[in-house]
């Protein structure tokens, strides 16, 4: 039975069905690997987003507040899950924990929270108030914490699909060096005035409504969009490692102390919009430029594979590129939404390979309003030798579990693996029909996978 089937006789008030909403849940549902066994860990979250196990093997989950508008981290305990802290701006996207300290990234700042429970902000004001969001902190052997940050737009340009415009109104992207602009402009209608009639023009790298010029020069920044950046431990001497991803959700070194990032690809969506364009696992090497917004998964936009349905062929917003972009490690299908990963160093797989979450898209307004395409909703695995990428753990369906009826994966956002060597699985939320920017209160589920030998 098809999702919109499954709420079509709905008789309780929407508001109320939320609030009482319950989900279902069958590890059945989901498929894996002969010699593995998949079980419920914990239910009842709203959003969980991050997962970490301390040194004392603690496990940490970060809620994202998106719907209480409070993120939290929280404290399993032998009574279950406990507050530690509270009050970040959501979306808080990630956390971490370092010398009895827990890192928390949540929108625009980075907040440490004390052994004794107080708050500190060590860094402020970073550029987080369009679609994309600064995210979790992750550590270096060279004493310094490095973390991503996503970009204000889709594909470098302010549009009608950014929401935040009447809030924001003179937000916009950054570029992490100097640039120059092909001068490109794109007519929409001009919701900042009242009359229906009215349209304006808006540039790259530009507030809505203010128009670009040809060979116009935009000097870079260190608090860049799309960036990787890094800082001491205190938050000081922050500086721009690289630049051009589009959202680097989820950063982490491996054993040979690589850096390694997920990026989102472009959306079908905005003035802008691109197709075809896949998610990206990157290795990050400072100093480089990988691509947004005129290249995704290494090629130009300018191909025919990148044009959207009945609109315009993208072409380039710079007239100089930085570099060429390297080529990604690893390749998603586009709107997959590669989110939180892990690196396996035990017996539980192949090791050393690493195992993604894969969030799923948003359609239909992400895909140009076409319906759910058949990618995400599962673990994937990335044989860190080849880049290949394969299915580790999917729903039986393939489709998540709200759509056809099931009790399988829906949003999953993290895997991590902990002190048993067992993987840990993040599942967000329920989405109710026909509004994706809402989720089921207590619909986050832990997922956790153990090998046969380990049971």
């Amino acid at each position: 039975m098809r999702r919109q089937e499954r709420f079509s006789n709905l008789t309780t008030p929407p508001n109320e069905y939320k609030e009482n909403y319950k989900r279902k849940l069958n590890p059945s549902d989901i498929k894996l690997p002969l010699g593995y066994k998949i079980d419920v860990f914990a239910q009842g979250l709203n959003t969980p987003i991050n997962m970490i196990f301390t040194e004392n093997g603690e496990m940490l989950v970060a809620d994202a507040g998106v719907i209480s508008g409070n993120g939290k981290v929280l404290r399993l305990s032998k009574n279950g899950f406990e507050i530690v802290a509270e009050g970040f701006n959501p979306p808080l996207t990630g956390i971490n924990y370092l010398n009895g300290n827990i890192y928390v990234s949540h929108r625009g700042f980075i907040t440490i929270v004390k052994p004794d429970g107080t708050k500190e902000d060590i860094i402020s004001g970073l550029p987080s108030f369009g679609d994309h969001h600064n995210n979790q902190v992750v550590f270096g052997c060279d004493g310094k914490m490095y973390f991503g940050q996503g970009t204000a737009t889709n594909s470098g340009v302010v549009g009608l699909d950014n929401s935040w415009i009447e809030k924001y109104p003179f937000f916009h992207d950054y570029p992490g060096s100097n640039i120059v602009l092909n001068g490109e402009n794109f007519i929409t209608k001009n919701i900042q005035t009242a009359s229906p009639d009215d349209y304006t023009c808006t540039g790259a790298y530009s507030p809505f409504g203010v128009p670009g010029t040809p060979y116009e020069w935009v000097k870079g920044i260190a608090r860049a969009s799309g960036s990787i950046l890094r800082s001491n431990l205190d938050g000081s001497d922050l500086e721009l490692i690289a630049w051009g991803l589009r959202n680097p959700f989820r950063l982490k070194f491996d054993r040979f102390n690589r850096l390694f990032s997920t990026n989102h690809g472009s959306d079908v969506r905005g003035s802008r919009p691109i197709n075809n364009s896949p998610d990206e696992f990157h290795v990050i090497v400072p100093g480089t430029w990988y691509g947004w917004p005129d290249y995704t998964g290494g090629l130009p936009v300018t191909l025919p594979r990148f044009k959207p349905e009945g609109e315009a062929q993208p072409r380039f917003l710079l007239a100089e590129h930085p570099m060429a972009p390297p080529e990604p490690f690893a390749l998603f299908t586009p709107h997959s939404a590669i989110m939180g990963f892990d690196f396996n160093y035990s017996d539980f797989g192949p090791y050393g390979d690493a195992y993604i979450a894969e969030y799923g898209s948003e359609a239909p307004e992400t895909t140009g309003g076409k319906p759910l395409p058949n990618v995400g909703h599962r673990i994937s695995r990335i044989n860190m030798e080849t880049g290949e990428v394969t299915d580790f753990a999917i729903n039986k369906s393939g489709l998540p579990a709200s759509y056809t009826g099931e009790g399988g994966f829906e949003r999953p956002i993290d895997v991590v693996f902990g002190p048993d060597n067992a993987m840990y699985i993040l599942d967000f939320a329920v989405t109710p029909e026909g509004e994706p920017d809402e989720f089921y209160p207590k619909s986050g589920v832990i997922w956790k996978i153990t090998k046969n030998s380990q049971l």
